[in-house]
Order: C-alpha cells, then sequence, then structure tokens
C-alpha cells in the first residue's frame, strides 16, 4: 500500500474515533462525548499533541485535566505532581515500542507534560500515546524531519490561524487532519483573550469575560482543546506554532497594551505560559527561568528540500505608530500624516532575531525558504496611490513598519537564499502576492519581486466584505488574489521544482458537517519569484 493512502486511511480512523481510552470503558468518540458515568475521571479530555520535528527528535504533548474538570472550569485542580507514562512505537499497535518513560505533570505548569523523545530515526513516521493510571490517552501520530543531507521528494504543509470560538466551528481542523499533511504551521491566534466562552457559538459575541490572569487563559486554551476536530487535526501529524496578538491582548506590542496599563508586563507573562502549557514546544531554556519572556522562534529543516524560518513579530516590535496619548494598539493612517511610520528605530522582529533570520537565511542549503509568520508582509493601502509616499495603512501589521520591512527584505536579497516563501495569516483573508522594494512602481531589474507571498484566512475569525477585498486589489496589483469572505485554511505541496498553494474554503463556518473546497490554486516555480494561478 502506497504511504500516502496508509496515512489517508489512518486518518479517517482517527476521524471516526479519537481513540479508546481504557479505564472503566472509557471511550473518547469522533463526536468527542465520554460517557459520564464512565468517564468523568478520564484525565486526557484534552487529547494529545505533537510538534517541533527534529531528524532524531519530536516534542510530544499532553495535559492532565479529567472531563469533569473541563465540564467545571473553576474547579482548581489539586496541588500534587502527576507520574504520566508515555510510549512512542512505529506501528499504531505499539507492537514496537522504540521509545518509553515517565514524566511528571506538574500543578505548577497545569499538569501539561512535555516530552522531548529523542533518539528517533529520521523521515518516519511514529505513533504515541500517554497513560495515567489505568487511562490510556488517545493516539497521536507524528513524524520526524528527514535526513539533514537528503531532498525529499515532497513536504505536504498545512497553514492556519485565527480561530475565534464565538464565531463558528472547527471544521476546517476536520478537513487538515483528513488531508493528512506531513506537518502543521499554526501562525497565531490559537486562543481569543476575550469571549463568553461557556456559550456554544452564540449568533453574536461580546467583548466580554477578557482573560487576565494565568487561571483565566488556562480556562480559555481548555475550551479551545476540547473540540474534537482540533484535537484530530493535532492527533495526525506534527505541528509547529507561533503566536500573535489574542493569544495574550489585542494588538498588544511588545511590552504595551491597548490600555497601557502598567501592569501588562505581568499579563504577558501569564499568557505566554499558558501558550507554553498547551503546545508542543520544544523551549531553548527551562521553564523555571520564568516566562516573562518566550522564545517561540525556531528553524526547521526538511532535508535540504525545505527550511522553515519561524518568526515572531509580536514579542519584540516596537509600538504602533501615530497612536493617541490615552491608548496604544492600531489604527489606520495616512502615510503623509504620520512621520513616525519612517522612524529607521522602529523595529517588527528586534535586533537579536533579525540578525538570526540573517544568518539562517545566508546559511541555508534548502531548495525553498519559508518564512512562517503572523500578518499579511505585502502592502496594502487603503486608499488609491496618486505618488510616492502616499497611501493610507493600518499600522498593526507590516504596512505600519515599512523600514523593519525593508530591512527583511535587505536580508532576503543579500542572503540570496534559494526561493524565499512568506506564509502569513492575522487578516482573516486569502491573500497571493508578489513582494518587491517598490510595490507603487512595475517589476524592474531594478525592482525585482523578492519573494512570494501566500496569505491564509481564518479558520472562523470573521472578516471585511469581498466587495471591499476587491476594491484593495484594485488599488495594490501587486496583490494577484484576494478573498475575504471565506473561512478555511492553505494547504502548500512543496517539492523541487515548485511549490503549489491551494486556498481552501469551507462551505458554511458555522456548520460542524460542512465542506470544502479549493477557492484558488498558485504555483511558484524553482528560480522564478512570484505567485502564478494555475
Amino acid at each position: 500500500m502506497q504511504p500516502r493512502r496508509r496515512a489517508f486511511l489512518w486518518t479517517a480512523g482517527r476521524l471516526a474515533a479519537l481513540s479508546a481510552a481504557a479505564g472503566a470503558g472509557a471511550q473518547a468518540t469522533a463526536a468527542g462525548a465520554l460517557p459520564a458515568s464512565a468517564s468523568s475521571n478520564y484525565p486526557f479530555s484534552l487529547g494529545v499533541a505533537s510538534g517541533s520535528p527534529l531528524p532524531d527528535a519530536v516534542v510530544i504533548w499532553t495535559r492532565i485535566l479529567p472531563h469533569s474538570a473541563l465540564q467545571s472550569l473553576s474547579v482548581p485542580a489539586p496541588a500534587l505532581a502527576l507520574s504520566v507514562r508515555w510510549e512512542m512505537a512505529s506501528d499504531e499497535a505499539f507492537r514496537d515500542v522504540v521509545a518509553r518513560g515517565v514524566a511528571s505533570a506538574l500543578p505548577e505548569l497545569a499538569h501539561s507534560v512535555h516530552v522531548d523523545v529523542g533518539g528517533l530515526a529520521a523521515g518516519r513516521w511514529y505513533w504515541y500515546r500517554f497513560m495515567l493510571g489505568d487511562a490510556v490517552s488517545p493516539i497521536g501520530r507524528t513524524r520526524t524531519a528527514p535526513p539533514a543531507d537528503s531532498l525529499p521528494a515532497t513536504l505536504k504543509l498545512a497553514v492556519a490561524s485565527c480561530q475565534h470560538w464565538e464565531f463558528g466551528c472547527y471544521s476546517a481542523h476536520r478537513h487538515i487532519a483528513a488531508a493528512a499533511p506531513d506537518l502543521v504551521a499554526f501562525l497565531g491566534d490559537y486562543i481569543y483573550e476575550w469571549g463568553p466562552y461557556r456559550s456554544e457559538h452564540p449568533a453574536s459575541a461580546l467583548r466580554s469575560d477578557e482573560s487576565f490572569t494565568l487561571a483565566q487563559y488556562r480556562a480559555r486554551y481548555a475550551q479551545y482543546k476540547s473540540d474534537p476536530d482540533l484535537q484530530a487535526a493535532h492527533l495526525a501529524a506534527p505541528w509547529v506554532v507561533t503566536w500573535d496578538d489574542h493569544e495574550v491582548a489585542n494588538d498588544y506590542a511588545g511590552e504595551r497594551d491597548e490600555r497601557l496599563a502598567p501592569d501588562f508586563a505581568r499579563r504577558r507573562a501569564a499568557a505566554y505560559q499558558a501558550f507554553y502549557e498547551h503546545m508542543p514546544l520544544r523551549l531553548p531554556v527551562a521553564p523555571a527561568a520564568g516566562f516573562g519572556a518566550l522564545r517561540v522562534y525556531q528553524r526547521y529543516d526538511w532535508g535540504r528540500l525545505a527550511r522553515l524560518h519561524l518568526l515572531d513579530d509580536r514579542q519584540y516590535r516596537s509600538p504602533q505608530a501615530c497612536t493617541p496619548p490615552t491608548r496604544g494598539g492600531a489604527d489606520s493612517v495616512y502615510r503623509r500624516a504620520c512621520r513616525e511610520l519612517a522612524d529607521p528605530a522602529r523595529t517588527m522582529l528586534g535586533d537579536e532575531q533579525q540578525r538570526w533570520l540573517l544568518q539562517g537565511l545566508s546559511s541555508s542549503p534548502a531548495r525553498w525558504n519559508i518564512l512562517a509568520q503572523q500578518t499579511l508582509m505585502a502592502q496594502n493601502s487603503q486608499v488609491a496611490l496618486r505618488q510616492d509616499g502616499d497611501g493610507r495603512f493600518w499600522t498593526d501589521g507590516w504596512d505600519g513598519y515599512p523600514q523593519a520591512r525593508q530591512r527583511l527584505y535587505d536580508a532576503l536579497q543579500s542572503s540570496r537564499a534559494a526561493n524565499p516563501l512568506v506564509l502569513s495569516g492575522d487578516v482573516h483573508s486569502f491573500y497571493a502576492a508578489s513582494l518587491s522594494r517598490q510595490p507603487e512602481r512595475p517589476v524592474s531589474a531594478r525592482n525585482p519581486v523578492l519573494a512570494s507571498e501566500f496569505c491564509g484566512t481564518s479558520v472562523t475569525s470573521p472578516s471585511r466584505p469581498q466587495a471591499r477585498t476587491e476594491q484593495y486589489l484594485a488599488m495594490n496589483p501587486h496583490l494577484h488574489y484576494g478573498r475575504s469572505d471565506k473561512r478555511g485554511f492553505m494547504l502548500l505541496h512543496v517539492t523541487p521544482a515548485a511549490t503549489t498553494a491551494l486556498f481552501q474554503g469551507l462551505d458554511q463556518v458555522r456548520d460542524r458537517a460542512c465542506g470544502v473546497g479549493t477557492l484558488a490554486r498558485f504555483e511558484v516555480r524553482d528560480g522564478r519569484a512570484g505567485p502564478v494561478a494555475i
């Protein structure tokens, strides 16, 4: 049987029944239901996940939270460590267990478990599970990256972002799981810090019940991770994850939030800790060092086929330009009226991450260099450009940091990294774009296309009317495609010869059983920058 066929059949099985759980006959069904009489104490109500794949290692994750506690998130967890057993096998039946051990689920980390399983063979699939007492977790499927000196034939990469609970169902994740990707990249807004989280997708959501404390952020993650479709996508493949603003607070920038709250650093640290507790992250420093800062930018190689530069454009950025004195956050400003936009000292990535990115691009042996980051990089003027220096721009995106964007373009150009691709989220719209230094002017030898950009829409979060997006396309000719009326995800097929990007749109975001279709398909050929519709 072909490996892809086996992967599809396995994923279909995971969707039909998330897993069998031992102990008092506990069973996690495809609908996510657990029989109350048998499974109220089932400890793996949030599922399992894996991520951060290397050629010889992968991180596996779970959090111990009994199903009964999930239904009443105000009940505090017991303040004692739990010994959780884990196994990694080369087969789903666990006849060939290649690694096993015991991990401590600590109360100070919400009884989360992160195991960095090393000593694995490169470029192959594995299955893993956790055990606590007689209870057995769902079985997750993961894989290691290919050998460093290999040139794999393909990488199937799913890309998603922005999944506000109150605005729809997580059908996109069901379709991601069914696509059987090699890797999932999540580009931010895994949770939203506000919303009436105890109601099931109301017709409208108010900005209420906002998270400020560690306990509140933990409750929000537990709510989101209880969704069976999201759990299925985590079961299907390893993930690499970065964050955007809503994992902490809307439009925050570095150490400043919209409220200009004097104690925002404490809130941010609580949010960062909750993020770590719920993601399959490999940290370069131990969590004991504290969560005032947390490095999430990382580099992942898929042999010599692709190098994934996973960026963080939130933690180190300068505050947004030209805000009123009474608040922080974003606005739309005219470039000529906001001199702060031209300040070369303003940064999006911070100096250290910028140097790290240049080094990673300059040393890359990969055929494709993929910058996976939060928000649309292409210039997107909200009014017609009549002359150089004109335009109206949203200040929370790269348009609000034009000098920082030019430094990134400098890095792309000076590094001579092969085939740069930019992947984006945040703006709740699909876009395909060509990136050049002077987007107002035609592409030429003096103004070459430096990279191709594919921006994905949101999993659920709403966007503007399509008619407005059509206006943006007309005013910004380097934007080749835009679609804001559909929710969904992106699916990329990377080969040595070309990368193909599929924009996958849901039929109806409020229908958990809805279908999905390909709205547009673009290709970038090796050595030819710029996306081409196919």
